[in-house]
C-alpha cells in the first residue's frame, strides 16, 4: 500500500470506510482527506487519525495546498450522491467540474488515480446484466454526470501515460457510515428503518424489481484492488455479481431483524428508475483480482452486528 495518499470525499460513506480501512491495513500512511461536508458526517471518521481539510475540490486551490508534492494515490470520491437531484447543473458542476479542476493539478505528475463512478450510468438498459462496453444510456442527471467524468478520465489518460487510472462504476452499495444520507441512502437502510420503527416497508408496485447490492466492505476491497493492481486501467463494474428483488432484501432483514414485516406496495413515482441492475464481474475480477465475500444475505446479517443497520432512523 502507498504511504502518501489523498482521498476527496473522504467523509462519505464510501470515503470514510476506504479511508479506516487504509489505515489499518496501513498504520503508518499518510492520509489526507478533502471533503466539504454538504454530503459527509464528522462521525464516519471516529477513530480517523490523519489530516482533514473541509473544502470543495472544485474550488481549492490544489498547487497552494499540495505545492509540487505529489500523493503516491489519489481516491477521488467526491460527488453529489442523491440520484434524485434533477437539475443538470448543479449535477455537473459539482460532479463534472470537480473533476476537471483535480485533474489538471495531477496532469503531468506520475501516480495511480482510481475515481468513482456509477452504475446508474447504463440506465434502463434491455439485458438486465450490466457489462463494461454495452451501452451506457443514462436516465438522470446524475447518471450523466458520471458518464461525463469517465468521457473526461478517457481523455486524460491518453495525454498523461505515468498515471494509472481506473474508474469504478459502484452497483448499489450498502452498509454501515451511510445513515446520514438520510433519503439517499440504500434501500436497505431505508427499509430497515421503517421496519424497526413499527412500519410497512414501502415498495414500488410489486418489489420484483431487482438491484445488485454490494456489501460497502466488498466496495473498498474493489477500491483499494483499483489501486494496486498492475493491470488496473480503465472502467469496471463493482458489485456483487448478483441482482436481488427489493422483496428479497425485506425477506433478508426481517430474518436479521427477528421481525415478520410485510411489505406496503405503492406505484413508481420515477420515470427513470431502472427495472434491474447486475453487474458483470469477469473484467473486474481479471484486472484487479476483485472477488465479492457478501451475498445479500451475509452483508445484512454483517451490517446488522455493526450496529448501524437502521440506526439514526429520523427520515
Amino acid at each position: 500500500m502507498a504511504r502518501d495518499i489523498l482521498i476527496t470525499g473522504g467523509a462519505g460513506f464510501i470515503g470514510s470506510s476506504l479511508a479506516l480501512e487504509i489505515q489499518r491495513r496501513e498504520p503508518g500512511a499518510e492520509i489526507l482527506i478533502v471533503d466539504d461536508f454538504r454530503s459527509g458526517s464528522f462521525p464516519n471518521l471516529e477513530g480517523f487519525r490523519g489530516d482533514l481539510l473541509t473544502a470543495d475540490v472544485g474550488l481549492l486551490d490544489w498547487h497552494r495546498l499540495l505545492g509540487n508534492r505529489s500523493p503516491e494515490v489519489v481516491f477521488h470520491l467526491a460527488s453529489i450522491t442523491d440520484t434524485t437531484v434533477t437539475d443538470t447543473a448543479t449535477q455537473m458542476r459539482s460532479n463534472v467540474e470537480g473533476w476537471r479542476h483535480l485533474l489538471a493539478f495531477l496532469a503531468g505528475k506520475s501516480l495511480r488515480l482510481v475515481f468513482a463512478s456509477s452504475a446508474a450510468v447504463y440506465g434502463i438498459t434491455a439485458t438486465p446484466q450490466n457489462r463494461v462496453g454495452d451501452p451506457e444510456r443514462p436516465a438522470n442527471a446524475y447518471g450523466f454526470s458520471k458518464l461525463q467524468m469517465e468521457h473526461l478520465a478517457q481523455r486524460f489518460a491518453g495525454e498523461n501515460p505515468k498515471i494509472a487510472l481506473a474508474g469504478l462504476r459502484y452497483f448499489n452499495v450498502y452498509g454501515p457510515r451511510e445513515a446520514h444520507k438520510r433519503k439517499s441512502a440504500s434501500m436497505i437502510h431505508q427499509l430497515a428503518c421503517q421496519i424497526r420503527s413499527g412500519k410497512r416497508p414501502r415498495l414500488f408496485v410489486d418489489g420484483s424489481q431487482k438491484r445488485d447490492f454490494v456489501y460497502v466492505a466488498d466496495a473498498v476491497d474493489a477500491t483499494l484492488a483499483a489501486a494496486l493492481a498492475t493491470k488496473g486501467n480503465g472502467v469496471f463494474n463493482v458489485g456483487s455479481g448478483r441482482g436481488r428483488s427489493f422483496n428479497e432484501v425485506v425477506s433478508c432483514l426481517n430474518a436479521a431483524l427477528g421481525t415478520q414485516a410485510e411489505p406496503d406496495y405503492f406505484p413508481c413515482p420515477y420515470r427513470f428508475f431502472q427495472p434491474h441492475t447486475e453487474a458483470e464481474l469477469s473484467a473486474t475480477q481479471a484486472a484487479l483480482g476483485y472477488q465479492p465475500r457478501f451475498s445479500l444475505e451475509k452483508g445484512i446479517d454483517a451490517y446488522r452486528e455493526s450496529g448501524w443497520l437502521g440506526c439514526d432512523c429520523e427520515q
